[in-house]
């Protein structure tokens, strides 16, 4: 139980810490949001499924597009977590932050951004297909050498 809350906690600050790192790619109408590879921990963690959550919104309040961004954006992260933490193989994993994500964000940044919803939609998803597959599959793949990060989790005896 302490190992997943602990893990929970470093992904939150993990989370936070990338979209810090990489703000100008982050937050706008057209996002590559490198923290969004976290979103396949779910796969093999549970428990990462709220840490991306808290990580999101403490991230979002640090972005220009408000209570609007810290609510719907955090619960689509939150969403699609969830739903690649049922997934059964890494790249479904990855669908779920793509599609939710896309709809979700893509959906208010148009309103708030005056874009028009046929770009802004597919301008978010592409970021974060970029994120998640070009990156976070790769990525998961190399990082599945080690126990840790396997699917099964470290042996304990």
């Amino acid at each position: 139980m302490v190992l997943r809350i602990v893990r929970a906690g470093l992904v939150a600050a993990l989370y936070v810490a990338l979209v810090l790192a990489f703000a100008p790619l982050s937050f706008g109408a057209v996002q590559f949001r490198v923290a969004e590879v976290l979103t396949l921990l779910p796969f093999l963690w549970p428990e990462a499924v709220w840490g991306l959550g808290v990580g999101c919104v403490l991230s979002n309040l640090f972005g220009g597009f408000g209570l609007v961004d810290v609510l719907f954006g955090s619960l689509a992260t939150l969403a699609a977590a969830w739903l690649s933490s049922r997934a059964r193989t890494l790249v479904g994993a990855a669908i779920p932050p793509v599609v939710v994500n896309g709809l979700v964000v893509g959906g208010y940044l148009s309103w708030l951004t005056q874009t028009p919803w046929y770009l802004s939609i597919p301008y978010v998803a592409l970021g974060e297909a970029g994120v998640c597959f070009a990156l976070g599959i790769p990525l998961f793949r190399w990082l599945g050498r080690f126990e840790v990060f396997r699917k099964e989790g470290p042996k304990t005896s």
